[in-house]
């Protein structure tokens, strides 16, 4: 009877699911390698040709705020490289209706030495060409590219969290269905009878390359799925424990551990509509994280400043060169400030903090690989591709078993 009950979840969820899982599964794949693609593609928006001093950072983001009044400007780096580009990032302003400016673009590349505009895009465009794919697909992959509505940008995040968690609970159905059958006759305890149970179990962990299309279609959903079901699990919960952190997944383990509250945690946030205006500068900020720097003798260099303008507060980076792309974040420390006041409002310093914090951390670094380097990336490239073929065969398993039903009911009338 349990055995039926999970059959039939194990379909019926795997057909819900299955479609997110192909375009999660194929665009994680892809988006592994988000920045050296968006680089090949887009090189008249990287590089420059221009030789000489850098401007300053703040006065390149007035340029980009001048060009535009419209646009407000909520990420700055602070570190250039000669014969690349640096980009902002620009959310717009309230215009005189109560409503949003529709700019059109999000992020400004400028050449660092001449201070000219070489470029803009819209990296929420949903659009396959050269320009957005790599923001495109990256959207696509953690939030469907569902629009904002009711005050909230978080819906598609939400929808991508339950279907994680959908799927984290039904890999442990399909794990299940993968053992044999108990029979009456291998219910002792003997170690003959538990080596005849595992020698029955074996099967499920082989390909039957000879054995027909269909056979092999369902080896494959069954051997890659039981060969693979410990990095499947690694995916499924960080897809839901990141989608779904400040719902669900921060308020959980606040519950069973200490974790230390950040202010993207604590900080209420108003309507996406509805930004708060600082009352401090990005030098400002930018003083005040040296300052703070130095005190707590930080060897990360400050590297970029964040706005987070619907909580009113700034993050600031700490990171090398390179770490942003590399590390998936277990290079990278930040500090908080108020854009009021000014007033510190903690840090987040990777490999540091209670259990829970390290293993709060240690969330995208899993989800993407890049705890592993180079290897941990190609590896997520691979399982973004069995991902796909997963959802594909379980749902050319359903079909077939569905049409010989669907005879079988004919020859019987």
């Amino acid at each position: 009877m349990l055995r039926r009950v999970a059959t039939l979840l194990h379909r019926w969820v795997g057909l819900f699911i299955a479609l997110f899982l192909v375009v999660a599964g194929l665009t994680g794949a892809v988006i592994s390698w988000e920045h050296q693609i968006d680089e090949w593609l887009n090189k008249d928006l990287y590089t420059v040709n221009s030789e000489g001093t850098f401007l300053p950072f703040d006065e390149l983001a007035g340029r980009v705020e001048a060009a535009d009044p419209r646009a407000q400007v909520v990420y700055m780096p602070l570190q250039y490289e000669a014969g690349h580009s640096v980009s902002f990032m620009v959310q717009p302003r309230v215009g005189p209706d109560g409503q949003l400016y529709d700019l059109g673009y999000d992020q400004v590349f400028m050449d660092p030495v001449t201070g000219e505009i070489i470029g803009q895009r819209d990296t929420s465009n949903v659009s396959l060409s050269t320009r957005t794919l790599m923001p495109f697909l990256r959207q696509l992959h953690e939030n469907l590219h569902v629009p904002a509505f009711w005050g909230s940008d978080r819906w598609g995040y939400q929808l991508m969290g339950i279907i994680a968690l959908v799927w984290l609970l039904d890999s442990f159905i399909g794990f299940y269905l993968t053992l044999p059958k108990r029979n009456s006759s291998a219910r002792s305890t003997s170690a003959r009878s538990r080596t005849s149970w595992f020698q029955r179990w074996k099967p499920a962990w082989k390909m039957r390359l000879n054995a027909g299309a269909y056979k092999l279609n369902f080896d494959y959903h069954r051997a890659i799925g039981l060969w693979a079901w410990g990095l499947i699990f690694i995916i499924a919960f960080t897809s839901f424990s990141l989608n779904l952190y400040r719902e669900v997944f921060y308020p959980a383990m606040s519950l069973v551990s200490k974790v230390t509250p950040g202010p993207f945690e604590t900080r209420p946030s108003t309507p996406f509509n509805q930004p708060i205006e600082p009352n401090l500068t990005f030098t400002d900020i930018q003083r005040l994280a040296l300052e703070r720097g130095r005190q707590e003798q930080w060897e990360r260099p400050p590297a970029g400043i964040f706005y987070a303008r619907n909580m009113g507060f700034y993050s600031v980076a700490f990171f090398h060169p390179g770490a942003d792309h590399s590390s998936g974040g277990m290079e990278i420390a930040n500090m908080y400030f108020d854009a009021q006041d000014g007033r510190y409002l903690g840090e987040y310093v990777p490999w540091k903090g209670t259990a829970a914090d390290i293993f709060v951390q240690l969330q995208f670094p899993l989800h993407s690989g890049r705890i592993l380097g180079l290897f941990g990336r190609i590896l997520m490239s691979v399982m973004g591709l069995l991902v796909a073929a997963l959802a594909i065969t379980g749902v050319v398993i359903w079909a077939r078993k569905r049409r010989a039903r669907h005879f079988s009911a004919l020859a019987e009338n």
